[in-house]
């Protein structure tokens, strides 16, 4: 039986007509956020990246990039993704580093539906407690 010109087919998923494409710029800000969340992370981004990072954030205006120390590389289905982090002095850097792996994964896949195929992970520092007194703004009574 032949359906007549012009009727749609109901078995066809309205969701499955077209194509959704994800720029890497959004898995990049998802992959940030979902590493910034875990404990024990200090901050993204190597050292020259913080450092410039810093004195931006500092310009009237200025906010934190959510992007710094986070690359991606996004295919059609899948995903890779590449971090940066500051650990805070104390924590199990590898406990830390599964523990973004997982959320990271979790949260790009959950709203992207893209496959996370890997989570690199370069710890480039170590941010200790004295570390707070030199971040102190200008004028601060210690």
């Amino acid at each position: 039986m032949t359906e007549p010109s012009g009727s749609r087919n109901p078995a066809a998923d309205p969701a499955a007509r077209g194509r959704t494409t994800i720029a890497d710029a959004v898995v990049v800000k998802i992959a940030g956020m979902a590493a910034r969340e875990v404990d024990g992370v200090h901050a993204l981004g190597g050292g020259l990246a913080r450092t410039v990072g810093a004195v931006r954030d500092r310009v009237p205006g200025g906010r934190a990039s959510i992007t710094r120390g986070v690359k991606v590389e996004v295919g059609e289905r899948q995903s890779a993704v590449d971090l940066e982090l500051v650990v805070e002095y104390g924590v199990p850097i590898a406990d830390v580093a599964g523990a973004v792996r997982e959320n990271v994964v979790e949260a790009v896949e959950r709203m992207t539906g893209l496959e996370v195929v890997e989570v690199n992970i370069a710890v480039d520092d170590v941010h200790l407690p004295e570390d707070d007194d030199e971040e102190a703004p200008e004028g601060r009574v210690r």
